[in-house]
């Protein structure tokens, strides 16, 4: 039996390349245009929407707790006279990013919270 000409000699090796080049061509498309991702790029994805969520929820939470402290408005007046890039620390010192019953601060928050504080009056 046979083989067909176009499984033999050099059309073997040309029906081979094509192949390879097909398949360097879909995965480029796919990974490029398609929408395709590794396993571990959509982990990351869905750990940063994730902490984005979380952000979303506390930092008003953080905002109101900021509020509602007895000297909120002397707070709020320190917090907007140091530098941008401290505020988040301030907030976090302050206490105003710990959820209710931990004892951990998350920096995303403050720096969230310090922001619309800011923005604020």
């Amino acid at each position: 039996m046979q083989f067909p000409a176009a499984l033999r000699g050099e059309s073997l090796k040309r029906l081979l390349q094509g192949a390879f080049v097909g398949f360097v061509a879909t995965a480029i498309v796919g990974f490029n245009w398609g929408g395709w991702t590794l396993g571990s790029t959509a982990k990351l994805m869905a750990d940063k929407s994730a902490l984005s969520a979380v952000v979303a929820v506390l930092a008003p939470m953080c905002v109101d707790k900021f509020q509602h402290a007895a000297d909120a408005s002397t707070q709020l007046a320190e917090l907007k006279k140091i530098g941008s890039w401290q505020q988040a620390n301030f907030i976090q010192q302050g206490g105003w990013t710990t959820a209710t019953g931990t004892r951990t601060t998350d920096s995303a928050v403050a720096e969230t919270c310090a922001s619309l504080l800011s923005a604020a009056n």
